[in-house]
This record gives C-alpha cells, sequence and structure tokens, in this order.
C-alpha cells in the first residue's frame, strides 16, 4: 500500500531546502536574567523562539545544545536534546522544559539559587546552538539531525557543529582526512566539515598545551591558558581553504567559544545582533527583529568568507576567513525560502509580481475587466500584491485615457463607472493542507493528487472570464499539471494563465536546495521536447560528449556543457512547450505558463544576485562540476543526484 502525504508548504511544487541556524550566547550571569526578565531561564525561552520563528527553514528534524561556562569537575557541561518527530520544535522544548518541570515539583528554591541550577540542571549554560532540518537526502534519521557532537576527555576538544550547507567536494575532503591518519565513521559533509575542524582544533589546542608546559607551566595552568590563546580564526582557516559550496556553518568549543562561518560568496544567508546582553546569530534578520525587539538596522548581515566568533570571555569580533568572491547570495531566499515578515524581502516579493505583469497583460490580450486574479497559497501572496498593484497601475492609465477620450461625452454616472473598474480579485486555489489518502495504484493515486488544492466556486464566469494564478516557482511541474490546473479548470474558464514570480529552473541546486536531478525540471523536459521535435538531438549529445571528455580529463567544473541545451531557445518558446507538458489532454480551456525573467528578478532582489539555477552560471566550480555529472546522468539514464 503506497500512502501519499500532502506537506504543508507554500509553493506548489515543494522542494526540500536550507536549514536554519540559531546561535546564541548570553553575556550576563544567569542571576542578571532573573533578577531583570523574572527567570534565569532567559536563555531557552529566547532559543525556543528564534527557532519556532524559522520553522518555515526545518520540518523534518531539530536540534538544540548548549554549554555552560566554568563547570566543576564531575558535572555535565554540555547537553543536547534531537528530535525528528512530526513536530520536532515543539518536541525538543518539551523534553528540554520537561527537566525544569519536574524541578519546579521536587525543588523550586532551585531557581533562585542560580549557582545550583547551572551545577545541576541541563540547558542551564550560556552558549546555545540550535538547528532546524530540511534533509536534502538521505535518511531522515536522528542520525541525521544536528547538532553533532564531537567528544573529548579535554574541555576544549570538544566541538558541537550545526550549519546551514552543503558541500559539492565532500569525496575530496573525506580522503584529506584518511591522509591525516584519521578514521571518519561517515562520508557525509557534516561529519567531514566536523572532522577537518575538529581535527585543527585538537592541533591548536595541544601546540598551546605544549608550550607551557614546555614553559615549566603545570598541567592545569596549560589547560587554563588555552581559552584565551586559542585562535578560532587560524583553525577555521585551516580547515575550510578548500571547502566548496553554500554554508553558514556554526560551531561551539567546549570551553565556551563559537563561532558562525559564512561562504565566500555569501550563498547561505547569516545575520547577526549584539548588545551587552546577548550575542545572536541567525539566517533570518527578521527573526532575530521580532524575538529581541530591536530595530532592523541593528540587525547586520555576516560578510561573505567571514567568521562571527565569540570568546569565553564574551567578547566578540568578525573575522576575515576566506578572501570573499564574487557576492552571490541565493535568490531562492527572497523568492520563497525566508519568512515574508523581513522589510527587504516583503518589498522584494511585491516587486516580482509588479514585474511580470507587462507578460500577463499581453497573455490575457489586456482584458482586464474579464479576468480573475489569484494566488497558490500561502508564499505567493506576496508577489500576488505586487502583481495587483501593476495591473491597477495598467488599469490607472487606461482610465486617464478613456476619460481623454470621451471627456466631452461623460455624464457622471460614465465617469464614476470608469473610476470604479478594477481588478478582479479572488481566492480561488485552497491548500487542503490535511489531505491523506491510502491508494494502491498510480491510477486512483493520481486522481487523489488532485485534490491536494480545492477551488472556491461561482467566482469565475464560464467560457468568458480568464484566470490568472501566481506561484512563487515552477519547480517540477508535477502539482501543477495533476491538481492545480485539472481543479482550475472545473470553473471552465475561457483560459488559465499560470505565473511564476521565478524564472525557469533549468539547472540543478548544489548548496542546499533538493534540486539536483535535471530530468525532474520542467523546463530541462521542455528543452529536451523542443530539441526532438526539431531534429536537433544532437545538441544534447555534443553537450554530453564534452562532459564526458572534460571528466576524463578532470576539468569537470571548467565549463557548464549543459547551457548549450538552452541557447537556441527564447523563453518564450520554452514557456509556451511547458505549457503543453503541463496540460493534459482532458483539459478544455487554453493553458499559458508566463515566466518572471532574470533581468527583472535582478532588479527586484538586487541584493541576492545567486541566479545558477536559472542561468548555469555558477559561483563555485563545484557547481559547474554537478550541473555537468546531471547531465552526464540524464543522458545516460541514471535516476540518481549528482552529488
Amino acid at each position: 500500500m503506497l500512502n501519499f502525504k500532502a506537506k504543508e508548504l507554500g509553493m506548489s511544487d515543494s522542494i526540500k531546502h536550507e536549514c536554519g541556524i540559531a546561535f546564541l550566547r548570553l553575556r550576563k550571569p544567569l542571576d542578571f536574567y532573573r533578577e531583570k526578565y523574572g527567570t534565569p531561564l532567559y536563555g531557552v525561552n529566547k532559543m525556543y523562539l528564534l527557532m519556532e520563528k524559522q520553522h518555515n527553514r526545518g520540518q523534518d528534524g531539530a536540534g538544540i545544545a548548549n554549554i555552560k561556562l566554568d563547570p566543576e569537575p564531575g558535572y555535565r557541561y554540555i547537553s543536547r536534546v534531537r528530535s525528528i518527530d512530526p513536530q520536532p520544535i515543539k518536541d525538543v522544548f518539551e523534553k528540554v522544559s520537561g527537566r525544569f518541570n519536574e524541578a519546579k515539583k521536587t525543588d523550586p528554591s532551585i531557581f533562585s539559587d542560580t549557582k545550583r541550577l547551572k551545577r545541576e540542571l541541563a540547558f542551564t549554560g550560556e552558549l546555545f546552538l540550535g538547528h532546524l532540518r530540511y534533509g536534502t537526502y538521505g535518511k531522515n534519521s536522528i542520525e541525521n539531525c544536528h547538532p553533532f557532537l564531537r567528544q573529548n576527555n579535554r574541555i576544549s576538544k570538544n566541538l558541537i557543529v550545526a550549519g546551514n550547507f552543503n558541500l559539492t567536494n565532500v569525496d575530496e575532503m573525506f580522503q584529506e582526512l584518511v591522509e591525516y591518519g584519521l578514521h571518519p565513521k561517515e562520508k557525509a559533509d557534516t561529519v567531514t566539515v566536523m572532522e577537518k575542524i575538529g581535527h585543527f582544533l585538537d592541533t591548536e589546542v595541544d601546540a598551546i598545551y605544549r608550550k607551557h608546559r614546555d614553559l615549566g607551566k603545570t598541567r592545569q595552568e596549560a589547560v587554563d591558558a588555552i581559552p584565551a590563546e586559542l585562535d578560532l580564526a587560524k583553525v577555521l582557516r585551516q580547515a575550510s581553504v578548500r571547502f566548496d559550496g553554500g554554508y553558514a556553518m556554526c560551531g561551539l568549543v567546549g570551553h565556551g567559544d563559537g563561532f558562525v562561518l559564512r561562504d565566500p560568496n555569501g550563498i547561505r544567508p547569516a545575520y547577526y545582533y549584539e548588545d551587552d546582553e546577548v550575542s545572536v546569530v541567525c539566517s533570518e534578520r527578521a527573526v532575530i527583529q521580532t524575538v529581541f525587539n530591536v530595530p532592523f538596522e541593528s540587525i547586520i548581515e555576516l560578510p561573505p568568507g567571514h567568521a562571527f566568533i565569540s570568546k569565553k570571555d564574551g567578547t566578540s569580533k568578525i573575522e576575515c576567513i576566506n578572501e570573499p568572491g564574487e557576492y552571490k547570495a541565493c535568490s531562492f531566499e527572497r523568492i520563497y525560502f525566508s519568512r515574508g515578515s523581513d522589510a527587504e524581502i516583503y518589498a522584494e516579493r511585491k516587486e516580482l509580481g509588479r514585474r511580470v505583469v507587462p507578460q500577463i497583460l499581453e497573455a490575457i490580450n489586456y482584458d482586464v475587466e474579464n479576468t480573475v486574479f489569484s494566488f497558490i497559497p500561502n508564499t505567493a501572496e506576496s508577489a500576488f500584491y505586487g502583481m495587483i498593484k501593476g495591473v491597477e497601475e495598467y488599469a490607472n492609465r487606461h482610465k486617464v485615457e478613456l476619460i481623454k477620450a470621451k471627456a466631452h461625452e461623460l455624464d457622471e454616472a460614465g465617469l464614476i463607472e470608469i473610476i470604479n473598474e478594477r481588478p478582479r480579485v479572488e481566492k480561488l486555489a485552497i491548500k487542503d493542507v490535511k489531505l491523506r489518502t491510502f491508494i494502491t495504484d498510480d491510477d486512483h493515486r493520481d486522481d487523489m493528487v488532485t485534490h491536494v488544492y480545492d477551488i472556491t466556486y461561482g467566482t469565475v464566469r464560464p467560457g468568458i472570464d480568464n484566470i490568472v494564478i501566481i506561484d512563487d516557482s515552477i519547480v517540477r511541474g508535477t502539482t501543477l499539471k495533476k491538481s492545480i490546473i485539472k481543479m482550475l479548470s472545473r470553473l471552465k474558464p475561457k483560459s488559465i494563465i499560470v505565473v511564476s514570480s521565478a524564472p525557469q529552473i533549468r539547472y540543478p541546486d548544489c548548496y542546499g536546495i533538493d534540486m539536483a536531478k535535471v530530468g525532474d525540471f520542467v523546463a530541462f523536459r521542455a528543452a529536451i521536447e523542443l530539441l526532438k521535435e526539431r531534429g536537433l538531438w544532437s545538441v544534447v549529445e555534443d553537450a554530453y560528449n564534452k562532459a564526458k571528455q572534460l571528466e576524463k580529463e578532470g576539468k569537470l567544473d571548467t565549463e557548464n556543457c549543459a547551457q548549450k541545451l538552452f541557447e537556441g531557445f527564447s523563453d518564450t518558446e520554452l514557456s509556451e512547450k511547458i505549457a503543453e507538458l503541463v496540460t493534459d489532454d482532458d483539459i478544455e480551456c487554453e493553458v499559458k505558463v508566463v515566466y518572471q525573467t532574470v533581468e527583472n528578478l535582478h532588479i527586484a532582489c538586487p541584493k541576492n544576485l545567486g541566479d545558477w539555477y536559472f542561468t548555469g552560471n555558477y559561483p563555485t566550480p563545484g557547481g559547474t562540476r554537478v550541473s555537468n555529472r546531471a547531465l552526464i546522468n540524464y543522458v545516460e539514464g541514471k535516476n540518481v543526484r549528482a552529488y
């Protein structure tokens, strides 16, 4: 028996993506928070909010770790809880708070004695690291959940790692670890990253210890010197020099240092805020703004290639770790992934909707009067507002021209009629997030998939009205074909125009988004169909042969051969073919697909220019290598990931 589950996500073609991070350092003693905020559990409470406000970034798992400063020997100083429960954040914090609730019942006085509280109860330390997981591939097991822990009996060699990252050269780094004489337990990027940072951390700790022992210091004096002298920036430079990918990588060292390291191209996001009470780093700016109620301008983007480093003594600094490259922050963060409550992101999403209006007007032959405008819930709503604004701007210009043309014959009633004309807006598509179906064969399963979305009846005049419906992006086109278009066609419109606020997704991602097989992309399939129809299959063969030659020469990262497949087609030609591919034969009305242009994407989102999934222009050599591997896999009929 097959089980189909409709996930509660915004975009119609849901893709797993970007994880979320939350780093928090309390810069005051626990008594300060107890006296000012009425609880010594200020850190735990803030971590819950930081993670809950980023739940959009990870629904497969969650984890939190905590380190206590200056622990007494014989007492635990590292705490960690992870969960893959259907509601992982809730599960994690129920486990954490359960310990506090039990203590309140048995010995409530412990909360007035912060020294004893910190010694005896978990998650009462000063340093926190939280993670929300969207698994881009692999099993969703507890072992895959961050934070990861590398344990050692020497306090400064303990390392906790979590992050929002994907690296393209894990095999290469794994081999480096083997050459160091290590024996990694797993070939995965998180484990590899942790072991590589851990290797250089061990080396640095040992060097400081030996230096002080050689100076005649006691063992304890040598150990006590490590926190102040440990150069985390040096450790990170040595460990990350050959990282290829997008990352916001976080770590805690057992004695109380911490860091967040961002990739040189700024692919993955990270923002930080500091005052005299806290240091905090998160994947999204709006989260910090909400949780700590601080001004927008006080939250700073961590520069690419830099690390936020927090020392045990509470001081912090921003240090350059790797030379920044061309700034290529992921544009999908602005289109879909990040919360729309961020002021800039909200404005940019509206502008994405407004920018695509000229193509929409052309698609409906400028017949605004007989068109119903709507959106795919939920994340396309902001782009929808921008789209309506753009249509209203066109309608207002049309009204002015009409009034000028009829100035001598218009009476008051006629003028009011013109002024009152506005775009017709309806909520046509409704996401049935609780739908669960249990079916036994593909034919019946497809019928059930149709009902992932419901429609609002009585909103469209059959045979007269066009439907324009906007989504954030169209990746595979599967839900579009099997659900959205089928359901909307029941309203019997004159035509259905599906609008994507993002450009055509043509190439794989390898930096944290689950888009690794080009055959899954409807834009790629459209190019393949056009090449077949026009007798140009040799273009595919030439691109494949070139990629194989580059692979043989060890130069697979020097040229993106897959770009050749798209060179002979305009965006419009591909969009028309995509419309054919997502329309079943039983659909009676005309279906059109309209995409954002790359040029307008960059105008709307000027800070996030990473567009490799649209253009094939990757910011790292590993991205180009992955694209070529994906092409090779497709031509050879291998339904496997390219990295």
